[in-house]
């Protein structure tokens, strides 16, 4: 197992609300009948999660809480951390106590921990393609709904980087908003009249016209969506640095290297986050 990098954390009452749906979702109103059924009240048990392939680990928190709103005192022991390169055998987490308590929390524990992970990995793979580029990967707002923040603390864990959570945390001016607007110049001048100062502004464009048409209205950060290979290289020699440039569309983990070496600062894609397939970890009981 590697070193995890530093990675904050989603707030914990942002992962505990969200866990704790997915408990309510799963244990119903009759609570778990199986284990009800055939495990004692007052028996103990001891497990360890543990990796059975290579990745990128992420979602230890919201694992915690699966087991911890159990209400019922199970010892949680971490062994590693949201960001650490897990080798197949490597132990992740060791749970002991009721074990009736255990069993309630595994499902949704590992379904955080492999989901997250495998944005995690999927996004380790995407940084990975680019490194020897100073291109930086960036998610987008395609997440799972009621998921986007633990989503894109996933891909933090992988080495990518966060766009804009939200329609309200930055302003993207979007081919649907220019068509309503009327055109580039005059989006991006109504945004730049109507944001504060700590308000980032970006503006999507679709052709090379109206990427010169946003270097003249002042524009700071450019999307530049679905340009192809020839296209952004001859952007970037456009641009002389005056904006910041994104690419984004329909890259995938074949393409990005060669999106990267254009020169673009930033290159977002969703498939990191919603086609990312999970990581497989394991919870297995020690029997004794």
């Amino acid at each position: 197992m590697s070193a995890s990098t530093s990675v904050a954390a989603p707030p914990i009452l942002l992962v505990e609300e969200t866990v704790r749906i997915a408990l309510l979702e799963d244990l119903g109103r009759a609570g778990d009948v199986t284990s009800a059924a055939t495990v004692a009240p007052d028996a103990h048990a001891e497990a360890v999660i543990a990796s059975r392939e290579p990745g990128a680990l992420c979602g230890i928190d919201a694992a915690i809480c699966a087991f911890q709103l159990q209400r019922a005192g199970l010892s949680v022991e971490i062994h590693a951390a949201d960001g650490a390169r897990v080798a197949p055998g490597d132990r992740i987490a060791s749970i002991s106590g009721n074990a009736r308590a255990l069993l309630a929390g595994e499902r949704v524990a590992l379904n955080f921990l492999c989901h997250l992970s495998g944005i995690a990995t999927t996004t380790a793979a995407y940084v990975s393609r680019v490194a020897h580029t100073n291109a930086r990967i960036v998610c987008t707002r395609k997440t799972t709904p009621g998921l986007r923040a633990l989503e894109k603390h996933a891909v933090r864990a992988g080495g990518g980087s966060n766009h804009r959570y939200g329609l309200d945390d930055a302003i993207l001016i979007k081919d649907n908003h220019i068509a309503v607007c009327g055109g580039v110049a005059k989006a991006v001048t109504a945004a730049q009249a109507y944001a504060g100062h700590l308000v980032s502004i970006e503006v999507e464009v679709d052709t090379l016209e109206q990427f010169e048409e946003a270097l003249h209205a002042g524009a700071k950060i450019v999307l530049l969506d679905n340009f192809s290979a020839d296209q952004l290289r001859e952007a970037v020699a456009l641009n002389a640095g005056r904006a910041v440039l994104e690419a984004s569309g329909g890259i995938s983990l074949d393409t990005v290297a060669a999106v990267a070496e254009t020169g673009v600062d930033f290159i977002s894609s969703s498939k990191i986050t919603i086609s990312a397939e999970t990581l497989d970890l394991g919870l297995d009981i020690n029997i004794k």
